[in-house]
């Protein structure tokens, strides 16, 4: 996706979502489309605690800026805008490891599976045993 111009990245995010109505593993296809996007250490420009600040997810698109927050977000927002995820308590959950001062964003679908945890892998939430304290959880909602 890295190479796409943003109107051939908009389209292939609209294929995405057409393919998770009807896919039998729909959380694999959001992490293997998401999964190879450039990130950056930290876009200062999405504040995470503040959910009003937030780009619409076009716009994140058209930034082409990411890093471990608006990848997690972005997965949220390919579930969240289809009919088969729209009632999903689709969450955004941020561990703090003090030892390394290092903030990790994971995405929890229906508080059973587990997107952004390790790249390339959804995972059960039951087998998610992070050894670091809980920062923040933000419930996703409909783009503004």
């Amino acid at each position: 996706m890295n190479n796409l111009s943003t109107d051939e990245k908009l389209l292939a995010w609209l294929e995405l979502r057409k393919i998770v109505e009807t896919s039998q593993n729909p959380l694999e296809e959001v992490t293997e489309f998401w999964t190879p996007v450039t990130t950056t250490y930290h876009n200062p420009a999405i504040d995470p605690y503040y959910q009003a600040s937030w780009p619409t997810p076009w716009e994140i698109i058209a930034q082409n800026r990411y890093d471990d927050f608006t990848k997690a977000l972005m997965m949220g927002y390919s579930l969240l805008l289809t009919e088969r995820f729209k009632n999903s308590n689709i969450q955004i959950t941020t561990f703090v490891d003090d030892t390394s001062n290092r903030l990790y964003n994971i995405l929890v679908v229906d508080e059973s599976r587990v997107l952004n945890y390790i790249d390339g892998l959804v995972a059960n939430f039951s087998s998610v045993s992070l050894p670091f304290k809980v920062e923040n959880i933000v419930k996703l909602k409909w783009p503004r």
